[in-house]
């Protein structure tokens, strides 16, 4: 196997989503033996990139992906990279024209993780107009296009009338995630296996639909079911699902613990995993549950919920922003868990040399 330089690009880092999926990538990459950079546009204050072997990390203090152009062109003429792995379709296109200017020979893919509905438009001059033509008109450059859900992949033949994109999904089960579904949890929730915990994950925004799953919880109290949800996360509607749980009067069952640094050991110790969100890409948190053995339920949101638990196979699905539709979803998986050989089943898409080798194979490289 010929050793490559290879470069992993991503807008930003963060414990979840986009950046944490290209940062394993980065990692997995390195472990099989290639010279890998990975590009960060910022990485939050509160926040560190994790080491790992192999790779180099680069930030460049850019709050958005057009400030990374002149960055990344300058990277790209100096440091010759023998392929490029760019995430996020502004960051994309940047890529794809910085690529451009310096003709660049690195072969590179781009790939999209959000619906192409909320990016770009048909109206003119708006400014998600102008990013669709400028994203049509670099498209050439790109070695390979690809999406992380099947679903994606039909929107973006919707929007740009072409059929470029093909999907190839996040990598999320590795040796390294096994090992930390094992680690040991010290909260006591956890730990009294008596009462079911319901566990979620995710930035605390809107469209994560943590107020729906609020709501079911109080609805499963007031049906006589016994249960503990606790959702794992950050962020801007935290003051909200708290003042939400001290009104519904559920402080004894509902916490809100903030950003925890390995949520596999919690899902692990969960009786069920719930994704309420009104909007996905492909959710990566919903193959980590299923991956540490947790049943899951999940909104039949817009993408990759039903790609992922194969119509219902794997999991249930509930419709989106109805909290009676999300307890009784909670309440089937309670009494009817997912047995662990479908579990099994349904992550092998997922399996790190699975995923490497369909990114290899799209680019003509050897995946060793």
């Amino acid at each position: 196997m010929r050793r490559l330089h290879l470069a992993v690009i991503t807008p930003r880092y963060a414990i979840s989503g986009v950046p944490l999926a290209q940062w394993r990538f980065a990692a997995a990459l390195a472990a099989r033996g290639h010279r890998v950079d990975l590009i960060i546009g910022r990485c939050d204050p509160d926040l560190r990139v994790p080491e790992a072997p192999g790779v180099t990390v680069r930030v460049l203090d850019s709050r958005q992906a057009r400030g990374m152009f002149w960055p990344i062109l300058r990277y790209l003429r100096h440091a010759l990279p023998d392929a490029v792995f760019s995430a996020e379709d502004h960051l994309n296109t940047f890529v794809l024209l910085a690529a451009i200017a310096c003709r660049s020979r690195a072969r590179i893919s781009g790939s999209s993780r959000v619906t192409p509905f909320d990016t770009y438009s048909n109206r003119v001059p708006t400014k998600k107009w102008v990013l669709k033509q400028l994203a049509r008109a670099v498209a050439w450059r790109a070695d390979a296009l690809t999406c992380v859900s099947q679903d994606m992949v039909a929107q973006y033949a919707h929007v740009f009338g072409a059929r470029r994109h093909v999907c190839v999904y996040n990598i999320v089960d590795q040796p390294a995630a096994r090992a930390r579904a094992l680690d040991p949890v010290d909260d006591p929730w956890f730990v009294d296996r008596s009462i079911p915990v319901i566990v979620a994950a995710g930035t605390l925004a809107p469209w994560k639909g943590f107020a729906d799953l609020i709501a079911a919880a109080a609805i499963l109290r007031d049906r006589g079911r016994m249960v503990r949800l606790v959702i794992l996360g950050e962020g801007q509607s935290r003051a909200a699902l708290e003042a939400q749980v001290a009104a519904a009067g559920l402080g004894d069952r509902v916490r809100l613990p903030g950003r925890v640094e390995n949520p596999l050991k919690y899902f692990a110790r969960a009786r069920v995993f719930a994704l309420s969100s009104h909007v996905e890409g492909l959710p990566n948190v919903l193959v980590e549950a299923m991956l540490c053995g947790c049943t899951p339920v999940s909104t039949d949101c817009p993408t990759g919920p039903r790609e992922v638990l194969d119509d219902g196979r794997y999991g249930y699905l509930v419709p989106v922003g109805d909290p009676e539709a999300l307890a009784d979803g909670i309440a089937t998986a309670l009494d009817h868990p997912i047995a662990p050989e479908l579990l099994a089943q349904a992550v092998r898409p997922f399996e790190e040399s699975t995923v490497i080798e369909r990114h290899f194979t799209l680019l003509g490289l050897d995946a060793g």
